[in-house]
């Protein structure tokens, strides 16, 4: 037999084995289950609305800041699914509402940082004056927990009394503090506990 006939040979035997091989299974990647969206602390929230209102006023400083309930995702000991917070530019003369939230949301709110309208601002209005932003060191989760020693027995009455959160600087302290606040609103509270943002120190209680 030639030497052409054998090399032929040899090829049509590997193509036949090679055609009787069963295909491999391939095997079947279960998809990762998506993670529900979770409450961030308001210090992040903060600062990821600081970080991206900076293109907006370079020197801008912090008016307000609050909680935001979202019935799609439920909020822990100071935590939440949204934040806003007001700025203002004094070299602007303007001021600017800012907000983080984790999912798209009722009430104008957007994934991520959303930029509100601008507004006029000539100085503090009422009682609130602005702050900048870096002397926040405290976070909610740690206000609440100073606020639950100085409101047991409020607490343990209402169980079921939504919180919320505010940090704001008032001529009742020197630094801004985060208000622990039993209620939906200022109006409609009857007890909020005030933490200092700066220290972490029990500032007092309001009735």
């Amino acid at each position: 037999m030639s030497t052409h006939r054998i090399l032929l040979l040899t090829a049509s035997l590997f193509f036949l084995a090679a055609c009787s091989e069963s295909p491999q299974p391939t095997a079947n990647k279960k998809a990762e289950p998506v993670k529900p969206p979770e409450p961030v602390t308001g210090q992040f929230a903060l600062y990821q609305m600081y970080n991206f209102a900076r293109s907006w006023a370079p020197d801008l400083q912090a008016m307000g800041v609050r909680s935001v309930r979202l019935p799609q995702v439920q909020g822990t000991a100071g935590k939440s699914g949204a934040w806003e917070a007001t700025f203002v530019s004094p070299g602007k003369g303007r001021g600017r509402l800012y907000t983080y939230s984790v999912v798209e949301a009722e009430g104008n709110l957007h994934q991520g940082v959303f930029g509100g309208i601008e507004e006029s601002y000539s100085g503090p209005r009422g009682q609130n004056k602005p702050f900048p932003v870096t002397v926040v060191r405290v976070d909610p989760d740690k206000a609440y927990e100073v606020a639950l020693k100085h409101g047991a027995e409020y607490v343990k009455a209402h169980p079921d009394m939504p919180i919320t959160f505010m940090l704001e600087l008032t001529p009742r302290n020197p630094n801004p503090t985060w208000r622990v606040l039993w209620g939906e609103s200022v109006a409609r509270s009857s007890f909020s506990v005030l933490v200092d943002s700066v220290t972490g120190d029990y500032v007092g209680t309001l009735r």
